[in-house]
């Protein structure tokens, strides 16, 4: 207990610091801005014990913007991509009224959805695309959901079209959390009933968790349709992460990640 207490005490003293930080960000250049992030972004996995293992074909400064694809399990994902290679993300709207949370999601750059409204992924689709051309990487969660990590959901081909858009890379990237033993952790997923606080709990309490990142090559999205790169995205990401593909009833409207 008096362990998680001063993880706990730690994490709130270290997004104190990133309020801060949030604040000098709009003078900071792109290169400082991205450090910045990285840094931050890296201390918070080292105060929870995530331990980050990073395999196949990484991005490097020199790479073009991509939109990198990953599958999702937790809240921790952000953080461990953004450890590698800090890019914008598209999240739900709701992530906007968390408290401290929301107003450093903002300050970062993420792109907020309207789940609830049909036409908005055009209009971040958008913002997508013109961030890619301003050189700016996005990352978007295909499922459009979360999961416990030992499956994935179809992915939804919306928020792809991006890419198409702006002639970028499609980056896929397998998550997979594991215990000490190297077993799935299925523990830290952020997903059904779970609350915020619950999955906050779940992940204070564990004594070390390893979370690997896996680059699949990455595909050019010049002169191929959304739906084909999202499939090729998806298949990308269960081969990697040796994962099923569990079917989710058929719906008229692809919603948006």
């Amino acid at each position: 207990m008096i362990v998680r207490l001063w993880r706990l005490a730690r994490l709130g003293l270290h997004f104190g610091y990133g309020v801060v930080a949030a604040c000098v960000l709009p003078w900071l250049g792109q290169r400082q801005r991205r450090s910045l992030v990285q840094s931050w972004s890296a201390h918070i996995l080292h105060i929870l014990n995530v331990r980050l293992q990073v395999e196949g074909m990484l991005p490097t400064a020199s790479h073009p913007p991509a939109l990198f694809v990953a599958n999702h399990i937790s809240w921790l994902d952000i953080w461990a991509i953004n450890a590698v290679h800090p890019m914008r993300f598209v999240a739900k709207s709701e992530v906007r009224a968390w408290p401290i949370i929301g107003w450093l999601s903002e300050k970062v750059g993420v792109i907020f959805i309207e789940r609830g409204r049909r036409h908005d992924t055009a209009r971040v689709s958008g913002v997508g695309a013109e961030a890619l051309r301003q050189g700016h990487s996005v990352c978007v969660f295909a499922e459009g959901t979360t999961s416990d990590g030992t499956h994935l959901y179809p992915f939804k081909s919306s928020l792809l079209q991006s890419a198409v858009d702006a002639g970028a890379l499609v980056w896929p990237i397998a998550l997979q959390y594991r215990d000490t033993h190297g077993r799935l952790n299925t523990a830290v997923a952020y997903t059904g009933d779970v609350t915020m606080f619950q999955s906050l709990c779940a992940v204070l309490a564990q004594r070390e968790i390893v979370v690997r990142l896996i680059f699949a090559e990455p595909m050019p999205a010049v002169q191929r349709d959304r739906r084909t790169l999202t499939r090729a995205a998806e298949s990308a990401i269960a081969a990697l992460a040796h994962l099923p593909v569990r079917a989710t009833p058929e719906t008229t409207v692809d919603p948006p990640a």
